[in-house]
């Protein structure tokens, strides 16, 4: 298991590094880097100033020695102002110092927000810690709530409970988080009227009503039915096992064989889906964020993207990486901990 660990360890390294690689060159095309220069100046800027301020500001350099600088294995080089001839620092901003350094994400420096004008790192950190919030309470309603349902509907297949549960499934996971969202807006602003303004004030970063428990009822409903369906599936295929078979002629009562024997097995390829919706719930916070105005990651992201905030941009997208990678890598051990053929192979 070690050796498995630090095999996929290797090669989570390795995708990272070529992932950052080709970001890295995507939001460095000319037509970026043109939108980013305009957005520090003036949309009435001639060409010849914004070459300038590109050029003061390190862009020109070659493509390698910036991601060598970025990754921080070559030092950064201040700039130098062409009037005085003195080293200046980038982005004054960000209180970078004027002085030739290594200074990377390997050093835990991600670089300058040129659109929120602070250290990435202390727009990053907070913005994350809310997403981690939204994401917690997501999976405190969506697993406990779908595991019980698709256990339900897989212990007796093809009751009425099983189709009823069943329709709900596929109803709510054919509902886009978009579709929910709105619906669920209308519902409680325009016929219950519980939100009374709170729409208006989640643009500050406190938490409503508005801004938090209706992303985490979005993204939980979606996330139940697909959770759900595939729970029943596996209940459904355990209660024909033999082993189940038996059990019930030893003349146990059938939730003792539901919950002593079949459970554990049934649960299985349900924790690989779960840890799956870790990676679904960062592409799905981006929409439900912006919708409900609620400023954590994908808020941010958007943020990022919308003005070419490269240095942010390429944080939330190594965050992003990082997290599909390591559930992954979780989702693969703990399927081995809970299968003992697994383990034996």
């Amino acid at each position: 298991m070690l050796s498995f660990i630090l095999r996929r360890l290797g090669v989570m390294a390795l995708t990272m590094l070529c992932l950052s690689l080709v970001v890295f060159f995507l939001v460095n095309l000319e037509p970026n880097l043109k939108k980013l220069a305009i957005s520090q100046l003036d949309m009435r800027s001639s060409a010849e100033d914004l070459e300038s301020w590109l050029q003061r500001n390190g862009y020109r350099q070659n493509f390698f020695v910036r991601y060598g600088q970025w990754l921080g294995v070559m030092p950064k080089q201040p700039n130098i102002d062409p009037e005085t001839g003195q080293a200046v620092p980038r982005f004054s901003y960000c209180d970078e110092p004027a002085v030739a350094r290594y200074s990377g994400v390997l050093q835990g420096d991600f670089g300058c927000s040129t659109k929120f004008k602070v250290p990435v790192g202390e727009k990053l950190v907070p913005a994350l810690g809310a997403t981690g919030i939204l994401m917690f309470w997501v999976m405190a309603v969506m697993v406990p709530v779908s595991l019980l349902i698709g256990v339900l509907a897989g212990m007796r297949e093809g009751s009425r409970t099983d189709r009823a549960l069943s329709v709900v499934s596929i109803t709510t996971t054919a509902t886009p988080e978009y579709i929910s969202g709105v619906i669920f807006t209308v519902i409680f602003a325009s016929w219950l009227g519980w939100l009374n303004g709170s729409a208006a004030s989640a643009t500050n970063s406190g938490v409503t009503f508005y801004n938090f428990t209706l992303p985490v009822m979005t993204m939980a409903i979606y996330g139940i039915g697909y959770i759900a369906r595939m729970t029943r599936a596996s209940m459904v295929e355990v209660m024909t096992q033999q082993y189940i078979r038996t059990a019930r002629l030893k003349g146990l009562s059938f939730p003792a064989v539901v919950l002593k024997h079949a459970l554990r097995n049934a649960l299985i390829a349900p924790f690989t889906v779960i840890m799956l919706q870790f990676p679904w719930l960062l592409t799905g916070v981006v929409i439900v964020e912006v919708m409900f105005r609620y400023q954590g990651f994908g808020f941010t992201l958007v943020e990022a993207a919308a003005n070419n905030d490269i240095d942010l941009l390429l944080a939330c997208s190594l965050v992003s990486v990082l997290v599909v990678l390591s559930t992954q890598l979780i989702s693969d051990v703990g399927y081995a901990l809970l299968n003992p053929r697994i383990r034996v192979q």
